[in-house]
């Protein structure tokens, strides 16, 4: 992945951002960096990281390490996945292409949004057969649900991920000021508009009449009667592993669990969907100990650096989820921008786990922090 000539890229997080910024129009760039509120959220997630600091040992002899992890079976570079991010195609022309790409070359899990601008099957053609997870939100129709689970199989996702904090849209202050929503012009339909199951259900193809397409998809996509009870249908439709995203109470992960869910994601949806919600690292602990090592916990919201991810881990996360800045690298350099970001969190985390005496993912554990 070259650097485009003439291009000195950024290094950190704040760089990526406001290069970013420079390069979007202020409506794509206030969906992707805002969250709901005044972004109280938001910032709570990195005071959360900031309130535990790292304690190095040291004399441990640090020359090899390993950052390799192993889920469902796969073993990984490093415990670190790229977040469903949907509509990526308003960063950057080729949207989730550039991104998977980008992943697949560096080895790492690309989760793909349902509301991606590219249909997840070209997405899986350009991965080949590089690791690739689909994350669901289930619409409220039955049969358009089972299809995307049974493409989804079909073309090599390995993993389903639930996402349940999204029952209705959250209050985005930025958007309703910019009077920006990408899906009222059909921004984000890619799977559906590509799907049998919703085809079915138009009169004429999206391609002879894309507004009839955008309506069905805005009466099916929000589904806030969803319930636990509902979660055995999944099970008839897909073989895959499922995990739960949105998980933040002890409460919760009991009910998961109850249901049968092969793992979670601690996540507040990066401070998109909540004012005031809880920082997803300042409950990881608590839903760890429900699970007690019976299932894989992963968290997302708020993840920035290598340190970051060292002090998830090292709390008890089995990997994390990298969300905004990944798409920031996609905004500013396409797939380049994108592995460059990956490249630099992946030696980010090589160096400080060297810098910490901390020799392998097995190691990281609560006697490297300590709580502010």
């Amino acid at each position: 992945m070259s650097q485009p000539a003439g291009q000195q890229l950024p290094v950190s997080y704040a760089e990526w951002e406001s290069r970013a910024r420079s390069v979007l129009a202020k409506g794509p760039f206030d969906y992707i960096d805002g969250g709901a509120g005044d972004e109280d959220t938001i910032r709570v997630n990195r005071e959360a990281f900031r309130s535990w600091r790292l304690q190095p040992q040291v004399l441990r002899n640090v020359s090899k390490r390993d950052a390799r992890v192993t889920l469902f079976g796969k073993t990984y570079p490093a415990p670190v996945m790229l977040a469903p991010i949907s509509i990526q195609g308003i960063a950057h022309p080729l949207g989730e292409l550039a991104s998977a790409r980008a992943a697949a070359a560096l080895g790492v899990p690309f989760i793909l949004s349902t509301v991606s601008s590219r249909p997840l099957e070209e997405v899986a053609a350009v991965m080949g057969n590089a690791p690739r997870w689909f994350q669901l939100f289930w619409p409220n129709d039955p049969d358009v649900t089972a299809s995307l689970l049974r493409r989804a199989e079909a073309a090599g996702y390995s993993a389903i991920v639930l996402t349940v904090d999204l029952p209705v849209y959250g209050w985005r202050e930025r958007d309703i000021r910019n009077g920006y929503n990408p899906f009222q012009v059909g921004e984000g339909i890619a799977n559906f508009v590509t799907d049998p199951a919703f085809r079915a259900k138009l009169r004429k193809p999206p391609e002879q009449d894309w507004q009839a397409a955008i309506s069905l998809f805005g009466s099916i996509f929000f589904h806030p009667s969803l319930s636990w009870a509902d979660l055995p249908f999944l099970r008839l439709h897909t073989k895959l592993p499922i995990l739960i995203k949105g998980i933040l109470n002890k409460q919760d992960a009991e009910l998961a669990l109850r249901y049968g869910a092969d793992g979670f994601v601690v996540s507040n949806h990066g401070g998109r969907q909540v004012d005031g919600e809880v920082a997803s690292l300042d409950v990881l602990p608590d839903v760890l100990d429900i699970v007690r090592g019976r299932i894989p916990v992963l968290m997302d919201s708020g993840i920035r650096n290598g340190s970051d991810v060292i002090k998830a881990i090292s709390l008890g996360a089995s990997a994390i989820l990298f969300g905004r800045p990944y798409i920031y690298g996609l905004a500013v350099a396409g797939e380049t921008g994108v592995g460059r970001v990956i490249q630099n969190l992946f030696t980010d985390l090589d160096l400080t786990m060297a810098n910490c005496g901390i020799r392998s993912i097995a190691e990281m554990n609560r006697t490297f922090l300590i709580r502010r």
